[in-house]
């Protein structure tokens, strides 16, 4: 039987990820150096085949060492692609696709799985939505990249990790390139000033923006706290290193929402010790219908419209910036609401089935409120609602958005079923680590939109992963204790 990761193995892993390791390194130089992304793309193409051929482990690795350097590049016709993340994306679907042509089983329990299930529905919801889209072929280009997001990173990672030994692998090979790059971002910080407006050159071109910056580093602390405590004290020292520069990482970010973040993934730390998780997403999903409700009952929301004057952005004074924002008088912020009317009167004109996938953009333009509008809303830079839950809703519809809430209350509960059903203390690290990585994802959610990029929407699908395979490991070590427990009596 072939297994997925593994078609045919001649040459030493290790040997062959540091190799290209090292050149995928240099490759990138040279891009940067010669402003080309084919000094990207051609170490690549002959590696791949090779890797392909032996053993396509290897490319799962070097995507994940990948993923803090790769470059949003355009390649002409108005498309853009992150490489090398995406070429590796579109390879290891490849193979892992491949492998059950050869002869590779599924296994049933993970693919069963009720997150694996609700995953898969939101897919193909979406896919079904394409016949219906505003816009045919982006809604197509949509799902053949949501494909290459979600086969790699979630349904890769589940038939690749066995054990803990594996999760400590993947955590490392991210996190060492990603505490190299924070710090070269750092230190031309540093040579700026550690100055406001300066965050988005001292950042570039590893990252789009200071946000996407800001929240890959947010959601790898909880990680870090992960290997702390399961390695050994010879590399704690190194970890409290890394730690200490993600969070100078996202200190000198600016990211409000990176900010706020991490304290609320260090409540929903407690929420899972104290068994209220329950409890805390009942009220957030009530406190949202119940916000949501009063704004559009009588259009009460109206009354909270910005003076398109006084609507502006403090580019060089942060701490302008903070009190604009708590003022509503933040360009940034009321932009967010400009484009979350629209998403919502989207909503109105087709309840059932959206615009379709990757449609807002310039749909939502036939739908704002000219009262919202601030001096950024001409939009250049195609970015959409700022908020995933409204994008839901105005692209797939009142089912689209349910399906994804009904994900996200899972996501949200079962670390805590996890944390209290196992004894065993690296589990529950693990359990941990996924459930506040999640938690960052998903508040970056309300803000932003980020799981179609690759940095951030990698390890939301990743940590899916490793909660379902938690689950069903918890579950065998209970029915083991059960079996002992029986046969002692």
């Amino acid at each position: 039987m072939i297994l997925p990761g593994k078609i045919q193995l001649k040459i030493s892993e290790k040997t062959v990820f540091w190799a290209f390791g090292t050149i995928l390194i240099g490759a990138i130089s040279v891009g940067l150096i010669k402003n080309t992304v084919f000094a990207l793309l051609a170490p690549l193409s002959v590696i791949f085949l090779f890797l392909a051929l032996n053993n396509y482990r290897i490319l799962y690795y070097l995507l994940i060492f990948s993923l803090p350097f790769s470059i949003h590049t355009p390649v002409g016709g108005g498309l853009t692609l992150d490489v090398p993340t995406e070429p590796l994306m579109v390879a290891l679907m490849g193979c892992y696709l491949l492998s059950f042509l050869l002869g590779a089983r599924p296994d049933k329990r993970f693919f069963s799985h009720p997150l694996i299930i609700l995953t898969g529905l939101l897919y193909f919801w979406a896919l079904f939505l394409t016949l219906y889209s505003v816009d045919t072929l982006k809604s197509v280009k949509y799902m053949l990249a949501k494909a290459w997001y979600i086969v790699p990173f979630l349904l890769f990672t589940g038939s690749y990790v066995k054990s803990v030994k594996d999760v400590r692998k993947i955590l490392w090979i991210f996190l060492v390139p990603l505490t190299l790059i924070v710090s070269i971002a750092l230190v031309k910080h540093a040579l700026l000033g550690f100055a406001f407006d300066a965050v988005q050159q001292a950042v570039v071109p590893f990252f789009r923006n200071h946000v996407i910056y800001a929240a890959i580093i947010a959601l790898a602390i909880p990680y870090v706290f992960t290997l702390l405590q399961l390695e050994r004290k010879s590399l704690k020292g190194i970890l409290l290193v890394i730690l200490v520069i993600l969070l100078l990482g996202v200190a000198f970010s600016y990211t409000r929402a990176s900010w706020l973040s991490l304290p609320i993934a260090a409540f929903y730390y407690l929420a899972i010790r104290f068994k209220i998780t329950k409890l805390g997403v009942a009220t957030a999903y009530l406190g949202a219908a119940l916000g949501l409700g009063y704004m559009i009952n009588q259009n009460t929301y109206m009354l909270y419209a910005p003076e398109y004057e006084k609507t502006i952005f403090y580019g060089d004074n942060f701490e302008k910036h903070l009190e604009a924002t708590y003022n509503f008088e933040d360009v940034s912020g009321m932009e967010r609401v400009y484009r979350w009317v629209a998403a919502v009167n989207m909503a109105y004109d087709k309840p059932l089935i959206g615009s379709g996938p990757n449609t807002f953009y310039p749909e939502y333009k036939k739908h704002t409120v000219k009262s919202f509008r601030t001096y950024v809303s001409d939009n250049p830079e195609k970015s959409t609602t700022h908020n995933y839950f409204l994008l839901q809703l105005a692209e797939q519809g009142i089912i689209g958005a349910v399906l994804l809430l009904i994900l996200v209350a899972y996501l949200l509960i079962l670390p805590q079923t996890l944390y209290h059903r196992t004894r065993k203390p690296e589990y529950r690290a693990l359990i941990t680590g996924a459930g506040l990585c999640l938690v960052v994802i998903i508040f970056h959610l309300t803000l932003n939109e980020l799981i179609e990029v690759d940095k951030v929407g990698s390890f939301f699908y990743i940590s899916i992963a490793l909660l379902v395979k938690l689950d069903l490991w918890t579950r065998e070590e209970r029915r083991q204790e059960t079996l002992l427990e029986t046969a002692g009596k």
